[in-house]
């Protein structure tokens, strides 16, 4: 694929590199008895309040419905997705110097795929996190869970919560956009 369009690889590529610094995902909580609200960054490998305390805050909210701590090194998702990410600029870097059409038609469906599973496991981390309470714990509703939603507004108990993708994602979205575009130039040039 020797086109002067092959630049939209490097960029593509060498974006995704911005992930390991900017959240992938947001989770707010909003209540009356915290009126700058709560929340929580999703990091490909940490996890971090929107403010200093609000991991801590919500740590002990939690414990009084019995809800799991929120500890990122106990979460394995966040030792591997790094790796994952590593590999997806490796392989664009690879795909730029090398520009093999199907190359880039595997880095698409694999990141389009490893998308998809991220999320499903997102899901059933924040559905393990809000259903599996501890029967001991000081506040019980029969029947009330704690999950958030994956993406969107939902009201728990007296907090509204807010789950939305953040910059990471949005630039990873873009990252693959950005090589759709290529092999739309490509399929065009080879037509002509």
């Amino acid at each position: 694929m020797k086109t002067q369009h092959g630049l939209l690889i490097l960029i593509a590529s060498l974006m995704i590199i911005s992930t390991f610094f900017l959240p992938l995902w947001s989770i707010s909580l909003q209540a009356p008895q915290y009126p700058e609200g709560l929340g929580l960054n999703i990091y490909i490998n940490n996890i971090k309040g929107h403010k200093p305390n609000d991991l801590n805050s919500i740590n002990n909210l939690n414990h009084y419905i019995g809800m799991k701590k929120i500890n990122p090194d106990t979460i394995n998702e966040l030792k591997i997705i790094p790796y994952l990410i590593s590999f997806f600029v490796i392989f664009g870097l690879f795909i730029y110097f090398f520009r093999k059409r199907f190359l880039v038609y595997l880095w698409i469906g694999l990141f389009a795929v490893t998308g998809l599973v991220g999320l499903y496991d997102f899901y059933n981390w924040e559905f393990d996190y809000g259903h599996n309470l501890d029967p001991h714990a000081i506040i019980k509703i029969p029947g009330m869970s704690y999950q958030p939603p994956l993406i969107g507004t939902e009201k728990l108990l007296n907090f509204t919560a807010t789950s939305l993708p953040s910059w990471g994602f949005l630039i990873i979205g873009f990252s693959i956009i950005l090589m759709i575009v290529y092999l739309i130039i490509y399929i065009m040039h080879e037509k002509t």
